[in-house]
């Protein structure tokens, strides 16, 4: 079963400085039809405008990937960590205990557009983490290169729950397909250009949820960017 979610569907809140379309209820907007899927809690797609920016704020207990999309964001910690994540490098900074960060676009004149996710850990009260990875536009053409998983498969980066985040580049011929196993599920996120998913074509900014199959088919992209969740 494939249920389309329209980029248009979404949550939206433009404060200025920050154009952000919410997949699932977020701060002032409440959906009680889309308050998550399975672990996934939140896809924020964001625009910040240039030199503007998160300024510091808390997160406990909860895993968040940031995946820069244009420009580049800076980010700084209460673990001491600091560095500006650009186009192909990836984020997962789990919260745990508690962890106080800033997200700011570092560039005078150029807006930053990324997606922030967050997903529900499995366990509560650890100890904060910080990692950052490249993966590179070939690691990702005409395939699905895991992101980030529970067991650092295919070089992703590790997180505390069973899900895995994979992400691919489509153009033309170039098509995936992704088995999952019994009783699992999938979120495909097209963050830019447009796909067929299981025989739907979608745009950006459109998702799907897939549920009771054995497979996500990835196919006809058009010079698209897509972020697939394998999820319990």
């Amino acid at each position: 079963m494939l249920t389309v979610r329209r980029a248009a569907e979404r949550g939206h809140a433009n404060h200025g400085w920050l154009d952000s379309f919410h997949t699932f209820s977020f701060a002032n907007y409440y959906d009680p039809a889309h308050m998550g899927f399975g672990a996934l809690r939140v896809i924020n797609d964001d625009r910040i405008a240039a030199g503007r920016g998160f300024g510091t704020h808390g997160h406990r207990d909860m895993e968040i990937i940031t995946y820069v999309l244009d420009g580049a964001i800076a980010h700084k910690d209460s673990m001491g960590s600091g560095s500006t994540i650009l186009p192909g490098n990836v984020q997962r900074m789990s919260a745990g205990r508690g962890v106080m960060h800033s997200e700011f676009n570092p560039s005078p004149d150029t807006q930053t557009h990324m997606l922030q996710i967050w997903i529900e850990p499995n366990v509560a009260g650890i100890a904060p983490e910080y990692e950052e990875r490249e993966f590179s536009d070939a690691q990702k053409r005409g395939r699905l290169q895991a992101l980030v998983s529970a067991d650092g498969v295919d070089g992703s980066m590790k997180i505390h729950q069973d899900a895995r985040l994979y992400a691919g580049l489509f153009d033309g011929a170039e098509s995936a397909t992704l088995e999952l196993a019994a009783g699992r599920r999938a979120w495909v996120h097209v963050a830019r250009g447009s796909i067929v998913v299981n025989g739907v074509e979608l745009a950006a900014g459109d998702a799907a949820a897939i549920t009771d199959a054995d497979r996500v088919e990835l196919s006809g992209g058009k010079n698209a960017e897509v972020l697939v969740f394998d999820l319990a």
